[in-house]
């Protein structure tokens, strides 16, 4: 094999063949329909382009006009949630006027302690039927085994008299509001260690 300019013929007719342009016809000319076909493919792909832009277009609008369609629900609800608990709030106040009407006229009235004493445990029934009536329910002790989550222990109290864990002595009543709690008992616990 003879080089040329440091190659071998083989890898020079290699380049050769790596780097011949089409054949042309013999007038000089490109092969006919070539031009045409190009502008045709050119002109197909700027139609994709623009029906692809329009598409995009619409879809941008699409997603701004849903945005704002969630924004307008989302400060609707919180409107409505705002409506209700005023609403609900003022029926709790409607159903404690009456307790306050007997606080009022409990204080015009001088009378005896007997009296007095009895015009208090009126309003406090009131009051307990007015709270009961909006759900809200005392949590037992008295005698309950202690249950951390309705009941705050205060005191351990060792004694030999009740059973381990055993509530004593409710120092503060605690409330539940159907089924979730407003506020724990706080109460006193027996340590039986004989048991």
């Amino acid at each position: 094999m003879a080089r040329t300019n440091g190659k071998s013929e083989i890898e020079s007719g290699e380049l050769d063949a790596e780097h011949e342009l089409p054949p042309s016809n013999d007038a000089g000319e490109t092969p006919p329909g070539t031009g045409e076909e190009r502008a045709a493919e050119v002109a197909g792909d700027n139609a994709e382009i623009q029906r692809l832009k329009a598409e995009r277009d619409a879809l941008l609008d699409r997603i701004a006009r849903l945005q704002a369609d969630f924004e307008n629900a989302r400060k609707r609800a919180a409107r409505e949630l705002q409506d209700y608990r005023e609403y609900a709030l003022a029926d709790a106040m409607r159903d404690l006027l009456p307790v306050l009407d007997s606080f009022e006229r409990a204080l015009k009235t001088s009378s005896s302690q007997k009296d007095l004493r009895s015009g208090i445990e009126l309003i406090h029934k009131q009051l307990e039927d007015a709270l009961t009536k909006l759900g809200m329910r005392p949590i037992p002790t008295q005698g309950e085994a202690f249950d951390p989550r309705f009941h705050e222990a205060i005191e351990m109290v060792e004694t030999a008299e009740a059973a381990d864990h055993q509530i004593l002595e409710e120092l503060q009543r605690g409330y539940k509001l159907k089924d979730r709690l407003l506020r724990p008992a706080m109460v006193k616990v027996a340590r039986n260690t004989k048991s």
